[in-house]
């Protein structure tokens, strides 16, 4: 089991930098996006600010074995409210169905969001787990 913990934080370290940095990179598309949500305005423009800085930072929780059981936590916490959201997108429950996704992941469905993040989530729960484990063995 040694390495797990590296394997599966690189993967979301991967996706949460992607993410972050594209956001970033294209941060007047994504602002424009966050602002053709059903938000209020107010939140959109407070989003398009806060979202790639937290994905950026899960990223970076991630990096170091130090901070990785936070980086396992905040990923859960994050991707269970962007599988809500999608969830709610693929239910119709929006009149309309904006996607302020990262780059390749523009070109998914939302059913392919939704299971993309599940599975995401599952790596993030097996994540904290094993951090924990870890952290029991070592104290």
């Amino acid at each position: 089991m040694k390495g797990w913990d590296t394997v599966l934080s690189s993967v979301l370290t991967l996706v949460f930098g992607y993410t972050g940095l594209d956001k970033l990179i294209r941060f007047r598309d994504s602002r424009n996006a966050f602002h053709n949500q059903t938000f209020p305005p107010d939140l959109a423009e407070v989003l398009s600010y806060l979202v790639p800085g937290v994905e950026l930072l899960i990223a970076l929780l991630l990096l170091f074995s130090a901070t990785r059981w936070w980086g396992f936590l905040s990923s859960i916490l994050l991707l269970t409210i962007f599988t809500t959201y999608v969830g709610l997108i693929w239910a119709g429950a929006f009149p309309r169905v904006p996607c302020n996704c990262a780059g390749v992941l523009e070109s998914l469905g939302w059913a392919e969001h939704f299971w993309m993040n599940l599975g995401l989530i599952g790596i993030s729960v097996y994540g904290v787990w094993m951090e924990g484990r870890k952290m029991k063995y070592e104290s």
